[in-house]
């Protein structure tokens, strides 16, 4: 993660319901932006806008391929700390 990241700043960034929603759809895996407009139904900018707080985060990273953008998370300990927050809220995930 980045040097000036603190536990409120990881929060900060997990703190959007989007946020959360492309984590749990890269829990399977690397997915291209393509895949992530289909199942979230968000304009490209949108999620764009989101994955940049997660890239700022140090949570995600992206690689090009051609004209496709492709994510992945590089700190999966963060599912614990959804599973967890999902756990403590009486929450069930919705994807």
């Amino acid at each position: 993660m980045p040097e000036n990241n603190t536990p409120a700043n990881l929060f900060k960034a997990l703190m959007h319901p989007s946020r959360i929603a492309i984590l749990e759809i890269l829990r399977d895996g690397e997915q291209c932006v393509c895949h992530l407009e289909a199942v979230l139904g968000y304009r490209q900018a949108y999620i764009s806008q989101h994955l940049m707080v997660l890239r700022d985060a140090g949570l995600v990273e992206d690689r090009r391929e051609g004209a496709r953008i492709f994510y992945r998370v590089t700190r999966p300990e963060v599912y614990d700390l959804m599973d967890s927050a999902t756990q403590l809220s009486g929450a069930e995930t919705t994807l």
